[in-house]
């Protein structure tokens, strides 16, 4: 795995920007084993070691770096357990959960109401699955243009580009989102996710809510723009936007970063906001859990909406599906111990792999809900 050294995210972090898990050295790093519960470090849970040696988890290809850290430390805190990732896209990872191939799914979006939120519960044993949100991440629209040092879309733009309805970089409209300068008179090459993706759901999801008159095509997790050309997984969408001038495409930051992309600001109405750790941040605060409970759905509407200046709009949490009850013990045990290391020691590690880590009041809930799993 590629790292990424984000010196501002951590720096914004430990300023208090947001209220952070409070576990950022190597010495609040769990430790322990086998099947006695790992210490507790100050700020973090403690983590009951145990259970199912191999959990298998599989889904979504934006967390891969993060399932990677999580993986990692789960390995560190209990000695002798492991996590086995495998980042085939949130679809899949849904379908693997309820076939009971996987003990976790990932998903970047949560189960939808109906058909996949019943089989999940046949999945549990008659018990509704939970959507715990573990990862947040930015979602960079990312091109490849020769000839431009920079550019600036708005969500109009952006949804008339992904549409079909803009197809060249010298349109009008992105020449006044540019503040009157032209960019190159070149083809724009729409890149799309060719397989059901959170990812693709999300960014739907914001051009839904952000430019509603210029998007109406719906969302989901496939992409239904109608234009342009298919790339598989994050990896496959990233190698597609740096291979060819004039492309455009949704990638999460750490995929653009990791192929030295270039990201276009967006201008929500306040001015342009580049993707950085501070812009990223400044949006989490906007997200919201639907209802009561531990079943942690999002809200992402206020925040995709948002004309917040200096906050980057354009974020995407994933979700780890879970069995609330309906597990037999062993896994039970395990899938609590990875959760816990997840959400608390191991969030600390995640600025370097290009995510965000979570809000205190998100951790807060995420350790309420693991100790519920039974």
């Amino acid at each position: 795995m590629k790292i990424k050294r984000h010196g501002a995210l951590i720096s914004l972090m430990a300023a208090g920007a947001l209220a952070l898990t409070a576990c950022g050295s190597d010495q609040n790093t769990p430790q322990g084993g086998g099947n006695t519960g790992a210490a507790a470090p100050t700020g973090t849970a403690q983590v009951d070691c145990g259970g199912k040696k191999n959990l298998v988890a599989e889904g979504s290809t934006a967390q891969k770096g993060a399932m990677d850290v999580f993986s990692q430390e789960y390995q560190a805190a209990c000695s002798g357990q492991q996590l086995a990732y495998t980042a085939s896209g949130s679809g899949a990872g849904v379908k693997q959960f309820t076939a009971k191939v996987s003990d976790i799914g990932g998903s970047d979006s949560p189960l939808k109401e109906g058909k996949e939120a019943d089989d999940a519960a046949a999945r549990c044993g008659g018990n509704p699955a939970w959507n715990l949100p573990l990862v947040f991440g930015p979602v960079a629209v990312a091109y490849k243009l020769d000839g431009a040092d920079s550019v600036t879309l708005t969500p109009d733009v952006i949804a008339k580009i992904f549409s079909g309805q803009i197809k060249t970089w010298d349109d009008a409209a992105i020449t006044t989102a540019n503040g009157g300068k032209a960019l190159p008179a070149k083809p724009i090459i729409v890149i799309s996710r060719a397989e059901e993706s959170g990812t693709t759901d999300n960014f739907q999801q914001y051009l839904a809510a952000a430019a509603p008159s210029s998007w109406t095509k719906g969302a989901g997790k496939k992409f239904v723009g109608g234009v342009g050309q298919g790339a598989q997984g994050s990896s496959g969408m990233a190698d597609s936007l740096a291979a060819a001038d004039g492309t455009i495409g949704y990638v999460e930051w750490s995929f653009a970063q990791d192929k030295k992309l270039s990201m276009a600001k967006i201008d929500s109405g306040a001015g342009a906001v580049e993707l950085t750790a501070e812009s990223a941040a400044a949006a989490i605060k906007e997200a919201k859990t639907k209802g009561s409970g531990n079943d942690l759905v999002l809200d992402l509407k206020a925040l995709y909406a948002s004309k917040a200046a200096g906050s980057y709009p354009l974020m995407l949490a994933t979700y780890e599906i879970v069995c609330s009850k309906g597990y037999d013990a062993d896994t039970a045990k395990a899938v609590k111990a990875f959760l816990t290391v997840a959400a608390t020691s191991a969030q600390s590690k995640l600025g370097d792999a290009g995510y965000v880590p979570l809000p205190q009041e998100f951790q807060d809930k995420l350790l309420t809900a693991i100790k519920a799993i039974a």
